[in-house]
């Protein structure tokens, strides 16, 4: 078994080993994965944060050993939490990172980082204030940054924030935390989830106060929750149809 870790800012993770495949994820500067299956041009890997697979770019990974993968497994994420931040390699080039991106990693790839960071565990009440760090975020499918970002993308990445791990699509975000059976009962922070028309979960968002919800949908939005799914004042209709609402943490 290979081992890897991501010494870039951003880079696609994809359904097949194509460029012009689709774009199911990001991996972040800083996330380590195994490396499944190695090919001239591409590797298929599994990320140690959430066990999610993909296709990445050979040129776009470091190997690395698997004593330093399983060191890395065990630490608490140390995540950046500037917007936006730069980090220095050994020939003094700067690299820019998104929040979120994880340094634990720095001293395996000769990096330096001088910004904000914390590998706390929040309250949950933070989950929200988080939250507004992404508002208007344009929607991306397999997004996980301010700067494109999907629904369950925004979840998982607001959550690592605060210290809690969420796994990367809705429906499996969906097998996560306590059921809730109304609305009333939920907090603000709980996740709520939606279905389609065949009853596969395809949405999710993070309940606020009042019964709103912030998603992403468009863009990351705040709409009003119902007991029947999301209001869409603008559109003046429902878009997302409730499934179920998650106690995490």
């Amino acid at each position: 078994m290979l081992y890897g870790i991501c010494h870039l800012s951003i880079v696609p993770l994809r359904l097949e080993p194509s460029d012009k495949s689709e774009l199911v994820s990001q991996v972040l500067y800083g996330d380590y994965f195994k490396i499944i299956e190695k090919r001239k041009a591409w590797s298929k890997i599994r990320l140690g944060f959430d066990n999610y697979e993909g296709w990445i770019d050979n040129k776009q990974l470091v190997e690395i050993s698997k004593e330093q993968y399983e060191a890395l497994h065990k630490e608490q994420p140390i995540v950046a939490t500037d917007l936006v931040e730069f980090i220095e390699d050994e020939h003094k080039q700067l690299f820019p990172i998104p929040i979120g991106a994880c340094v634990n990693g720095l001293h395996l790839l000769n990096h330096k980082h001088d910004g904000n960071t914390h590998s706390e565990t929040f309250v949950k009440s933070n989950l929200i204030k988080t939250a507004f760090l992404y508002l208007n975020a344009p929607y991306l499918w397999g997004g996980k940054t301010p700067f494109g970002i999907d629904c369950s993308g925004f979840t998982q990445m607001v959550y690592k924030l605060n210290g809690h791990k969420l796994l990367r699509d809705a429906s499996q975000q969906a097998t996560q935390g306590e059921s809730l059976s109304f609305i009333e009962e939920s907090e603000a922070g709980d996740l709520a989830f939606f279905d389609n028309s065949e009853g596969h979960i395809v949405h999710v968002g993070i309940i606020m106060e009042d019964n709103y919800i912030i998603h992403a949908h468009g863009k990351v939005r705040i709409d009003r929750l119902d007991h029947s799914g999301i209001y869409n004042h603008e559109q003046r209709r429902h878009t997302h149809k409730l499934r179920v609402i998650k106690k995490i943490v």
